[in-house]
């Protein structure tokens, strides 16, 4: 069975995460048909991979091992949508700080993916924190109102030092995710 995989930075500060359940908590009281990321499933991306061989897996897994980086310092600020105001379909955190050296863990990570066959990202990488997903049209008037009130919202820092593989298994309750590997800052 294959495995659906992706390469993520998981949100470990407690008071960061209490902060991004709270605005979370704000967004669904505007009434709009959204689906918040499940608490303890708050990450940024760095790559989704999909499904996978489990031969892959382990492949990826042993690249993941091999990334280098220092503790990289997060702040979290500001609330946005994909991919417009018009038509929102992802509502994200902003993510600034050490941006530079994310960057540079993103760049390691495709060329290791590039060298197993892996197509390069397209879309190119904007760090940001999925907070929720934006199901239907039904409330967006409102839904603009809250997301301009957290526009300047400021939810905490953090310090990276760990970069995971994992897996992803969904439900009906929504994914449940497992690590795989994990890269340790030096």
């Amino acid at each position: 069975m294959p495995d659906r995989c992706f390469v993520a930075i998981d949100i470990d500060n407690e008071v960061v995460k209490n902060a991004l359940f709270e605005a979370q908590r704000t967004i669904e009281a505007s009434g709009a048909d959204v689906k918040s990321v499940e608490r303890e499933n708050i990450h940024i991306t760095l790559r989704f991979l999909g499904e996978m061989p489990e031969v892959q897996t382990a492949r990826v897994a042993d690249a993941v091992r091999g990334i280098e980086f220092k503790p990289i310092k997060l702040s979290f600020e500001g609330i946005g949508v994909f991919p417009s105001s018009a038509r929102p379909s992802v509502i994200w955190a902003g993510v600034t700080g050490d941006i530079p050296e994310v960057l540079a863990v993103f760049s390691a990570l495709e060329e290791a993916l590039e060298e197993m066959g892996f197509e390069p990202e397209r879309r190119g990488f904007q760090p940001h924190l999925t907070l929720c997903r934006v199901r239907s049209m039904r409330n967006t008037t409102k839904l603009a109102e809250v997301l301009e009130s957290l526009a300047n919202a400021r939810f905490g820092e953090l310090e990276v030092r760990s970069i995971r593989l994992k897996k992803s298994i969904l439900t009906s309750r929504g994914p449940v995710y497992s690590n795989v590997a994990e890269s340790r800052s030096i």
